[in-house]
């Protein structure tokens, strides 16, 4: 899908395209989703763009996602794709170039369509290129930062689950915490990705001071949130330790059930095997007192343990 979008009276007026003659020269920005190759051709030719392979844009080396030529300044980073579970990291792939910039990417995003929406009806969004790439930033940051939010609120709830006596779901306890991990390891890897990404446009020098000013708020509030993403992390290994002590726990506690089981046990069925043999000769088995007898040491040699344990504190 292409989609062509033009700066009217301040605002971000969208066109979708479906063929090439629709592409103007007075483009501001223009976005691909999952394009094909007519599209891909149609803005080669209208702005003699080269746009990256599908190959090239998950590259992960720093000189492949950041760099600058002559077809453009080139960021591929990462943005969080929060419609899909589990949540996945998706590289977009950002060209300033002429003037214009040209987004590649191979699915719909919550940032791009949140900026959208919002430049459509608020006057002086983005007044430039730069401007549009800047602001797909700040919301993408707003979003992860919402996201963490989320996470500490969800592991207090978990946290209370872990600590509270009368949990006994700890599956349940267990899989929420390896989800929330694993949210809040894909969240800090996306806010790594943009604060390189931002730091090679800040280092570029290419915008206004006004862009300038917004660069630096924005990898403040990145290294803020790096550093809350970590508390997150260290907080969730220490839930995560602690629920399987609790785990351990329980279990030790069923293994010594069974184990004051058997011992308690053991000694009346020691009796009852004696008395079980089938030898010719035995005493007792002529002795009309040897029956209650034998229930009685049974019933002695059981208890005798249990009372043991329960005075030396063992249950």
């Amino acid at each position: 899908m292409l989609t062509a979008y033009f700066l009217t009276n301040g605002k971000l007026r969208r066109e979708p395209v479906a063929e090439a003659g629709r592409l103007g020269r007075e483009a501001l920005w223009l976005d691909l989703v999952d394009p094909d190759e007519a599209e891909r051709r149609w803005v080669e030719e209208a702005y003699g763009q080269r746009l990256p392979s599908a190959e090239s844009v998950i590259e992960i080396e720093a000189t492949s996602r950041f760099y600058q030529d002559e077809t453009g300044l080139h960021v591929h980073t990462y943005f969080l794709d929060e419609q899909v579970r589990p949540l996945q990291n998706l590289t977009v792939a950002l060209i300033l170039n002429q003037g214009r910039l040209f987004t590649l990417r191979d699915k719909e995003l919550g940032s791009f369509q949140e900026f959208t929406q919002q430049a459509a009806r608020t006057q002086g969004l983005a007044a430039d290129a730069l401007g549009v790439a800047l602001r797909l930033f700040e919301i993408e940051i707003d979003r992860l930062a919402d996201l963490l939010e989320r996470m500490q609120k969800e592991l207090n709830a978990v946290g209370a689950r872990v600590f509270g006596a009368a949990e006994k779901d700890m599956e349940t306890v267990l899989t929420r915490l390896a989800t929330g991990q694993d949210i809040n390891d894909k969240a800090r890897l996306s806010l790594m990705d943009q604060r390189r990404a931002l730091s090679f446009l800040l280092r570029g020098r290419s915008g206004s001071e006004e862009h300038t000013v917004l660069l630096q708020e924005m990898l403040k509030d990145i290294e803020s949130l790096t550093d809350h993403s970590t508390f997150l992390f260290e907080k969730t290994e220490f839930l995560m330790e602690a629920l399987l002590g609790r785990i351990s726990i329980e279990q030790n506690k069923i293994i010594k059930i069974f184990s004051i089981a058997a011992v308690v046990f053991l000694p009346p069925t020691l009796i009852a095997s004696i008395y079980g043999m089938n030898f010719h000769f035995m005493p007792e088995l002529s002795w009309p007192l040897g029956y209650p007898l034998a229930i009685a040491l049974m019933i002695a040699a059981g208890i005798a343990p249990y009372w043991i344990f329960k005075r030396r504190g063992w249950l």
